[in-house]
Formats: C-alpha cells, structure tokens, sequence
C-alpha cells in the first residue's frame, strides 16, 4: 500500500470538497474558518451541494462566498433574512441561509433577523458573535459586554451611556415562528462536534418546513481585542460564555 493512502478509519482531518483553495483573509485564531468548514461539509453530507444558496452581507462576513463552492447572493448591511426569505419563496427547495456577524445581525439588521423568525420563513440564520465590529476597526457591538473596551468604547462599555449587551438569541427563542435556536461554540473539538450537528438540525429543519432556525456561534477576535488567539479563546470562556450560555435555547423540531 503506497504511504500516501490514509485508511477511512484513520483520516483525522479531511478538507470539504466545498471549500476551495482560496487564500482566507480571516486572523489567525478567527473562528469563522472553523465554521466555514463546518458549514460546508454538512451542506456534502446533505448532498445539496447544487440546491444550497448562502447569503452575506458586510463585515468579515462578507467574503463567505470566495470560500465556499455554492451558489451566493450579497446582501445590504443587514438585510440578510430579507433576501434570504424572497429566495426562499421563490425556490422552496433550496437550502437558504445567512452568514451573518453580531453588527451586522444585531444591530442595523435587528428588524429584518426579528421579523424573519417571527414569521417562520423556512431559511436558518448562522450568527457568529464575537461581541465587537471586527473588520471595520473594533467599535462597541449591540453585543459587547459590560466593561469590555472597544474603540468606541475605550473606557469599557457602561450600561448608563451605551445600554445593555443585546442577547439576540435569547429573544429569538421566544418568537413563535422560530424552531430551533442554539448557541454554540468552535475553540475546542467537543464544541466543533455540537456546533456541527446544531448546524445539520438546522439546516434539515428549513428542508422540512419547519419554521426558522439560527445558530449563534460564540466566537473569539483576537484582532479587535488585542489578544493572542490562546488568550482570546481564555477571555471568551471567562467572559462572554457567562452572558451568552451555551446550549440549545430551543428545539421543536422532533428531530
């Protein structure tokens, strides 16, 4: 047997046929790599590789569609779910999902994310929190922390003058339209493996007609916060997964 063929058995790492060779732009410890891979091996395992269509906005999001081999469509600065519902309805059997940042989804896309899950479009939103504006120079987010400086907020954020961290994912799983809502994480390969399958129940979801799903992935910015990707993953365990717990918040799925 030649030493180049690793036994299935044996194969630890296998990169999806979805995810390209294009150079990633993202910072070294980001954790949208690790779900852009995540993203597209369930998408091969789903065997919709024609039939999936993702939609990003702006932010480190925006650049989603360089890295994975599916059909996309570019959407205004939080306009996402809007887009995404029109190209739900239009193709019923197409897998719909956004890609979508904290500011992005949050923030100036508060209404469209709320009243897309109120209304049950059959579309899931995947939602990477890192608490701050990462590509656009590191402001105060809807979901920064209390105390957590940022350069809009170098001080760190003060309830009196900025208000209260959004918890986006928590006010989803009270809509009635919602089916599944998780908040998971990707630092470790146990948090991989449920992110994984929160990402599978989710998408298979919106391919049943069950309603919508989104799944917020607690995630690190190592640049925005002036950490090394080691301390960043520390600082997230110590600071962010108090007031964003993981867990699936809800699931009506029967899956």
């Amino acid at each position: 047997m030649s030493d180049n063929i690793i036994a299935p058995e044996n194969l630890v790492y296998k990169k999806p046929k979805l995810l390209n060779n294009e150079t990633m732009h993202y910072c070294p410890g980001c954790s949208h790599g690790v779900v852009h891979k995540l993203v597209s091996e369930v998408i091969e395992e789903m065997g919709m590789e024609d039939k999936a269509i993702g939609v990003s906005p702006v932010g480190c999001a925006v650049f989603a569609y360089r890295y994975i081999d599916i059909d996309w469509q570019e959407a205004p600065h939080g306009r996402a779910p809007a887009l995404a519902t029109g190209i739900k309805r239009v193709w019923p059997d197409r897998l719909v999902f956004t890609y979508q940042g904290d500011g992005d989804l949050a923030c100036i896309g508060t209404a469209e994310t709320i009243h897309a899950l109120n209304r049950g479009e059959n579309i899931s939103i995947i939602f990477i929190n890192n608490a701050i504006y990462g590509m656009t120079g590191g402001q105060m987010a809807p979901t920064t922390l209390i105390g957590q400086k940022t350069a809009t907020c170098p001080y760190g954020r003060d309830p009196k003058i900025h208000g209260y961290p959004l918890n986006i994912t928590q006010i989803a799983s009270g809509l009635e339209g919602t089916c599944f809502v998780s908040r998971q994480s990707v630092e470790t390969m146990s948090a991989i493996i449920k992110a994984k399958k929160a990402i599978r129940k989710a998408f298979t979801s919106s391919m049943l007609g069950k309603g919508s799903s989104l799944v917020e992935i607690v995630s690190t910015c190592n640049s925005g916060w002036k950490l090394s990707p080691i301390k960043a993953n520390e600082w997230m365990r110590d600071n962010m997964y108090p007031k964003y717990v993981k867990g699936d918040l809800k699931d009506t799925t029967g899956l």
